[in-house]
């Protein structure tokens, strides 16, 4: 009698399952441990949203933008949820694209998969160019194109080296954006507690600034509804954490441990740092005097203070430009995998790193180089909504996936999930339709308005794009392995007088 199942190891137990034909047959090392991908989780939330886009979304909305980043984390932790179930149950390189791919059609695939390319793409030339800025605080004299030259070189170079270091990057990092956040929140509340002067403000520091300067909802609804395009590109790049799932020594493990820190990290990094800052200076005051964050260490007597932030922006930038490479990178080799790009993003070197992918986002990044000297810096805020359509285009696309899935394991009775999302079906219809609302939001003010049609024209180029040039096997759904294990079958035996 042969047995039903046949066990495999974790040796040998295949991440992807390759078709016949398929455009490479390399696959990536699993480097990232725990404490990389843990350190990665709590460092995503901590970037230029928080540093300089917190003060426009607290302008929006005044301290009602405390609201909106608890709502817009209550829907991020949903799409983490979904993503990390399917992360578990497929932890494949291509990520939210595979899965695309395999529950909503080829089509779907190849549009996420180049959306968040293209996602990556924009916010990294922005990040390149924050990054010669911040630089240019220290030493005016340089200029900024040699900064931006020097940190592609840097940051390609060490990438291609093994995802074991990008990880060991990332969790320096993202170490020091946490020390720099849990400073200032101290620093902030040992202002209100023993009321030393804030630098800058002209009112005493206190709790009751929240409600003292037109209330919690000063520009009403409308601000509150307006501060959601900032607030949701505050959270872009969070989806990285998904990516990892491929190159995760146990992704079973660390992708849940680290997905579940999503509520940690919005009340820590969002909620209670802006809560201090908005209870040190009256709302209306704030991102008008410089950055809020130097006046804190100005307050407590730190003459320092511009340098320490320069330091941890940078560092922030860093961290951002080294995560767009690497974000965009395995997307790439997951949609050469698909017969969706070209099959030269598939190969991977002798260390396990799709060499490809991080070249052309290097030459990606070189382009800012040109539009750092050609294109006036306000474009950029252009940039960030236009990343923020992409952001939250691609989110819908995980959580459209994830339902599919859901609805496939419960048609054809499948094995139940390891690291199922919790209240479904309503949790997800409803961050569904609050996706679709944030869409609209963008459509809805005139300063985000533009994002709104770009987005339409590169969505319709790809529909057109994948009309044109995929073919064959790029027409066909992916093949992933589902690693959920099956309940073991326990049969009775009947003796023969029975």
């Amino acid at each position: 009698m042969q047995p039903a199942l046949k066990a495999t190891s974790d040796d040998t137990k295949p991440t992807e399952k390759r078709r016949p034909g398929a455009a490479v047959e390399s696959v990536l090392n699993r480097g990232l441990n725990v404490r990389h991908i843990r350190f990665m989780a709590l460092g995503s939330a901590i970037g230029t949203g928080l540093f300089y886009g917190s003060a426009s979304a607290i302008q929006k909305a005044g301290p009602a933008v405390l609201i909106a980043y608890i709502i817009g984390g209550a829907a991020v932790f949903m799409v983490m949820r979904a993503l990390g179930e399917m992360a578990v149950r497929h932890p494949v390189s291509g990520s939210f694209g595979q899965y695309a791919s395999r529950y909503l059609g080829p089509l779907a695939g190849f549009v996420t998969g180049w959306t968040y390319v293209f996602e990556m793409a924009i916010v990294a030339i922005a990040d390149v160019t924050a990054f010669s800025i911040y630089m240019g605080f220290w030493f005016p004299q340089v200029d900024r194109w040699i900064w931006i030259l020097a940190i592609i070189c840097f940051l390609a170079a060490l990438n291609l080296l093994s995802v074991k270091v990008f990880g060991e990057l990332e969790f320096w990092f993202s170490l020091i954006k946490v020390v720099a956040i849990i400073a200032m929140i101290v620093g902030g509340a040992a202002i209100i507690a023993f009321g030393f002067q804030a630098g800058g403000s002209t009112v005493a520091p206190g709790l009751g600034n929240l409600v003292e300067h037109g209330g919690i909802f000063p520009n009403g609804f409308e601000g509150l509804l307006a501060s959601f395009a900032v607030v949701m590109f505050a959270f872009g790049g969070i989806e990285t954490l998904g990516i990892t799932a491929g190159e995760a020594a146990d992704p079973k493990t660390v992708i849940p441990k680290a997905v579940n820190t999503v509520p940690v990290r919005v009340l820590l990094f969002y909620v209670l740092t802006l809560g201090v800052l908005m209870s040190l200076f009256p709302w209306t005051e704030i991102g008008t005097n410089g950055s809020p964050f130097v006046q804190i260490f100005s307050g407590l007597g730190i003459p320092a203070a511009p340098h320490i932030l320069n330091a941890v922006v940078i560092t922030a930038a860093l961290s951002a430009i080294n995560s767009d490479i690497f974000g965009a990178g395995r997307i790439l080799f997951g949609l050469s995998n698909q017969g969706h790009a070209p099959a030269v993003f598939g190969k991977v070197s002798r260390h396990g790193v799709p060499w490809m992918t991080v070249v052309m986002m290097a030459g990606i990044l070189l382009v800012g180089v040109v539009l750092n000297a050609v294109i006036p810096e306000d474009v950029f805020i252009l940039i960030a909504s236009i990343a923020t359509f992409a952001t939250v285009w691609v989110w819908v696309m995980i959580l459209a996936s994830h339902v599919a899935m859901k609805r496939e394991i419960a048609r054809n009775g499948l094995p139940a999930s390891e690291f199922p999302s919790p209240w479904w079906p309503a949790a997800s219809v409803l961050t569904i339709a609050f996706m679709a609302l944030v869409i609209a939001v963008l459509g809805a003010f005139e300063d985000t308005r533009v994002a709104l049609y770009v987005g339409a024209v590169w969505l319709g180029l790809l529909v057109l794009a994948y009309r044109v040039w995929v073919k064959g096997n790029g027409r066909r759904r992916a093949e992933l392995v589902d690693e959920t294990p099956t309940m073991p079958v326990v049969t009775t035996a009947v003796s023969a007088g029975s």
